[in-house]
């Protein structure tokens, strides 16, 4: 009897085993589609986005010391990537406040670009002059705000979209590549923009999005702006 037990148990323990491997063959599977599809496509599938001019609403905001200067900038060496950190405020609403600023004189603060929720583009400075945006870097960078609906600071697909499309055409017309593309965070440790900072998996796959708009035919990217 004692024998035909331990040959009962040797059996379970054989499928235990068995099934053991299988479930690690499985989750290793997982694991590696996971990786090749965060290396091929992020969080936001395959986008058919290329460096040509994508629409911008000029709106840029009267000449002021709180949020537009007047300065003339340096040589562009770089584009900087920044989050509102006010969760669900649209672009209109970003620029807006940038512009009340020449009255509350609140603080010092703009941006060349918002980019919102549904991926519209505003322009509040021209690309020429700086906007206080990017700390040391104002005098040699392209600033680019972008809205996000909550909290985590996560991109939508539209937002997202549009922010590689006009990340891409700027380093196309200022002669720049994805590595000249940075974080507020790169510049002073600010935690902006939250999500690229927390994720660096996913600010490597926002260069790469870039990189690759930059590679697709981008015609119109030599309009002046």
């Amino acid at each position: 009897m004692r024998k035909y037990r331990n040959k009962r148990y040797r059996k379970r323990k054989k499928r235990m085993i068995r099934l053991g491997f299988a479930i690690l063959f499985v989750l290793t599977l997982v694991l590696i589609a996971r990786k090749v599809y965060m290396e091929n496509e992020g969080n936001y599938g395959n986008l058919d986005v290329d460096a040509s001019k994508p629409d911008i609403d000029v709106q840029l905001l009267d000449i002021n010391e709180y949020s537009r200067p007047g300065t003339k900038s340096e040589k562009i060496k770089g584009i900087v990537i920044h989050y509102t950190a006010n969760p669900g405020s649209t672009a209109q609403n970003n620029r807006d406040y940038f512009q009340g600023l020449k009255d509350t004189h609140e603080t010092s603060v703009s941006s060349h670009f918002v980019v919102g929720l549904e991926g519209e583009i505003i322009q509040c400075v021209p690309t020429w002059e700086y906007a206080y945006a990017s700390n040391s870097r104002n005098k040699d960078t392209i600033s680019i705000e972008c809205c996000h609906e909550d909290e985590s600071g996560v991109f939508n697909k539209k937002t997202y979209s549009s922010m590689v499309k006009l990340t891409a055409w700027l380093c196309k017309k200022f002669d720049l590549t994805e590595q000249d593309v940075i974080r507020h965070y790169d510049v002073t440790g600010k935690n902006c923009p939250k999500y690229f900072v927390e994720n660096e998996e996913a600010w490597k796959q926002f260069r790469k999005a870039v990189q690759k708009a930059m590679d697709r035919s981008g015609k119109e990217w030599k309009e002046n702006e």
